[in-house]
């Protein structure tokens, strides 16, 4: 059976931040957020988000953390409009409390609000 190797994803976690930055996600405490690459996965996903919960945070005297795996074989074939979609879309499902949690599909995390953001994210000037 094949093992699921993890690599740290740089190259995304920059490109996280900079969507951060300019869709003024200021609620996401980025150096609390890691990516990493996964290969060797049988998974149907693209990505997927993980929340420390809250008792390990208590148990181990921990912030909030979370960490976003992206599915290497599935995620580096994307085109880099949907690159974007992906991460605004995994960056949603942190809560605005930044609690470790995480916000289920449906009014704040959905198509039509990650297609809106990502038109913002392309649309907004870069920093100089």
């Amino acid at each position: 059976m094949p093992r699921i190797r993890y690599t740290v994803a740089g190259d995304v976690e920059s490109l996280a931040r900079d969507i951060i930055e300019k869709l003024g996600m200021k609620w996401i405490k980025a150096e609390h957020v890691r990516f990493l690459r996964s290969s060797g996965s049988k998974t149907s996903a693209v990505a997927r988000i993980y929340g420390l919960p809250r008792t390990f945070q208590v148990a181990f005297n921990l912030p909030p953390l979370y960490v976003i795996e992206i599915v290497s074989e599935k995620f580096d074939a994307l085109t880099p409009e949907e690159k974007v979609r992906v991460i605004v879309h995994e960056l949603l499902h942190i809560p605005k409390s930044f609690s470790g949690g995480l916000r289920p599909h449906g009014k704040a995390v959905n198509s039509k609000v990650v297609s809106k953001l990502v038109e913002r994210y392309f649309s907004a000037k870069p920093k100089r």
